[in-house]
């Protein structure tokens, strides 16, 4: 008895001279595709640029003129900071002394190992400019060694300000 198989690609069908019981199939095949794939695809979104140097908007939307700061409120907000910088004058520990910093230009205490990112910012530290720095550290100048994620309220960033200024 001759067995019939169906050819992959005509539908007809041939007879064979192979017994029923060892009967084989062939599957059709699918050619093969080359799909293009991005070789950018491990690349991360660009960051947001940060704010210019004389822009003092904050994520909040909220305005130093704003709030009146309390310097002895800001010295006990400033135990977070003292951990990496000194107010005194020429005392740098992880971060730079904070001594007079208020006028002053970023990145320009002598001694202190500033990240390029610092030093290039272009950045006074005004009273505006430190309480939308002390926001969010990295958004404003993105690549700064501070580590510091912030003060998300307002009030102790201004009072800590407060505290800067009268120890200048």
């Amino acid at each position: 008895m001759s067995a019939f198989t169906l050819s992959a690609c005509s539908k007809t069908a041939e007879p064979t001279d192979t017994p029923p019981s060892s009967t084989t199939t062939t599957e059709p095949t699918i050619p093969e595709t080359t799909v293009p794939v991005s070789t950018n695809s491990t690349a991360t979104p660009a960051a947001p640029a940060a704010p210019a140097a004389d822009n003092t908007d904050t994520i909040s939307g909220v305005k130093y003129a704003s709030y009146t700061g309390d310097a002895d409120k800001g010295k006990i907000a400033f135990l977070t900071c003292q951990t990496c910088h000194s107010i005194d004058a020429g005392v740098n520990k992880i971060g730079p002394s904070l001594h007079a910093v208020v006028g002053r230009e970023a990145g320009t205490i002598a001694g202190f190992s500033y990240s390029t990112a610092n030093k290039d910012s272009g950045i006074t530290w005004t009273p505006e400019k430190l309480f939308q720095y002390l926001e969010a550290p990295q958004r404003v100048v993105p690549g700064t060694k501070m580590t510091f994620a912030g003060f998300s309220d307002p009030q102790k960033r201004a009072d800590v300000i407060a505290y800067l200024k009268s120890n200048s």
